[in-house]
């Protein structure tokens, strides 16, 4: 006995809805309960279970079709052999005058996730349902996938996007594989990006980089498209180990806020693949400050949208007079709100974990670096005070300090950052 999908009626005003995605194709199994279809309705997206359990045997309105309410869409028939004419089941069942539900339920959205480390319930990262639908195709998790939308929304076309962008990704060991965006020709510039952001932390140095020299922008372990495997803690050191398995050395590597820690332990760990060091306002003691940020920052992450956790995050990164300047702000803001929604509350979990576990373990070992090295303070910055003591200890560092800029002195005084890099490395 064949069961009929037809276009449900989910609202008073509801006289019609369009057929988004299919999640399955004719002649696969399907339980009850399963997604089955997803549908646009008075301008929302909404995922429908199936009626029955079976096979999925025939498809009578293809994508992008907007039909009545009461309409046949499918049909499903309890096993694959058992004897069905679809025009005749059309006939039977397609009945747009009907205006109930057709037995079908909307899918519940699921509840909210527990914190890991973290208090109060996080809020639920919004997936377009063509966007689960699609993942669910490509056998994708849908949460890992970066939105583009509006408040870091998942479309379908991010879902399409991050499966072409996966066949890219740089295997560092057997198990694990990291996005490494490269641009330009010549010696490798290797960059790593600090605590809760990705590579376009570097953005106004790239361009200037890549005009002589390859650069290897990689982000680490659950930032962006890289791999982000169940773990206590992401480790500074395994950080550092991932980098130098990312790329051919030996090569020139920046480092900034906790990129630096990785920055150091590759110096140390594998000397032979660093050339110099640029460490970009680098700690080897978590101050009670970053301290402070760390606790916040994952919690923040897991119950707001971008937007509010990068306005939220702009005092700690910027100095008073980038932040008076409205059109400055504004602009940075919607920049870092992107950042930000590459990087999930999970993965900041991990990596402040790794960073408390490095902090004051390697304050005796800086004399042992023996690469050249270019060391970058920021005035107003609030929470890495001891870039002076790191310059002073490591053997021949010099140190450039940045007056009237803060923590995120290579966005905000990029200019004399990009001079001193081009100049070290030079």
């Amino acid at each position: 006995m064949a069961s009929a999908v037809s276009m449900p009626k989910l609202g008073m005003t509801m006289e019609e809805g369009t057929v988004i995605d299919w999640p399955l194709q004719p002649g696969k199994a399907v339980e009850k309960g399963q997604i089955v279809l997803v549908i646009e309705s008075e301008k929302a997206e909404v995922e429908i279970e199936s009626p029955a359990s079976g096979v999925f045997r025939h498809v009578y309105v293809e994508d992008g079709e907007t039909v009545p309410c009461g309409t046949l869409l499918a049909a499903i028939t309890e096993t694959a052999d058992e004897p069905f004419d679809a025009d005749a089941f059309h006939a039977g069942e397609d009945r747009p005058e009907k205006k109930g539900d057709a037995g079908l339920r909307v899918a519940e959205a699921p509840g909210p996730k527990a914190g890991t480390a973290n208090s109060g319930a996080p809020a639920r990262k919004p997936i377009a349902p063509a966007a689960r639908a699609a993942a669910r195709k490509l056998g994708l998790d849908p949460e890992a996938v970066p939105g583009t939308g509006p408040n870091g929304r998942v479309t379908k076309q991010d879902v399409e996007a991050y499966a072409r962008a996966r066949e890219a990704l740089v295997p560092v060991d057997a198990s694990v594989s990291l996005e490494v965006l490269v641009s330009g020709a010549g010696d490798p510039v290797v960059l790593l990006p600090g605590l809760g952001t990705d590579v376009s932390a570097f953005a106004r140095q790239i361009p200037l980089l890549a005009e002589g020299f390859q650069v290897h922008g990689i982000n680490p372990r659950g930032v962006g498209l890289s791999d982000s495997p169940a773990s206590e803690s992401y480790e500074v050191a395994q950080t550092a180990a991932d980098a130098a398995a990312a790329y051919n050395g030996p090569a020139h590597i920046v480092g900034a806020s906790l990129g630096c820690a990785a920055a150091l332990e590759m110096a140390l760990n594998h000397p032979d693949r660093v050339r110099t060091l640029t460490l970009i306002t680098p700690f080897t003691i978590v101050s009670p400050r970053l301290r402070a940020l760390a606790d916040a920052w994952p919690r923040l992450a897991a119950q707001a949208d971008p937007e509010t956790l990068a306005a939220t995050l702009m005092p700690w990164f910027f100095s008073a007079s980038f932040l008076a300047d409205d059109t400055a702000r504004a602009r940075t803001r919607r920049g870092l709100a992107k950042t930000v929604a590459r990087v999930p509350a999970i993965t900041l979990d991990r990596m402040v974990a790794g960073m408390l576990n490095w902090s004051n373990s390697r304050s005796e070992d800086l004399s042992r670096i023996a690469v050249p090295t270019l060391v970058i303070s920021a005035s107003e910055d609030l929470l890495v005070p001891d870039c002076e003591a790191i310059t002073g200890a490591v053997p021949g560092a010099t140190l450039l300090a940045v007056k009237g800029a803060g923590h995120a002195v290579a966005l905000e005084s990029p200019d004399l950052v990009n001079q001193a890099i081009t100049a070290h490395l030079g």
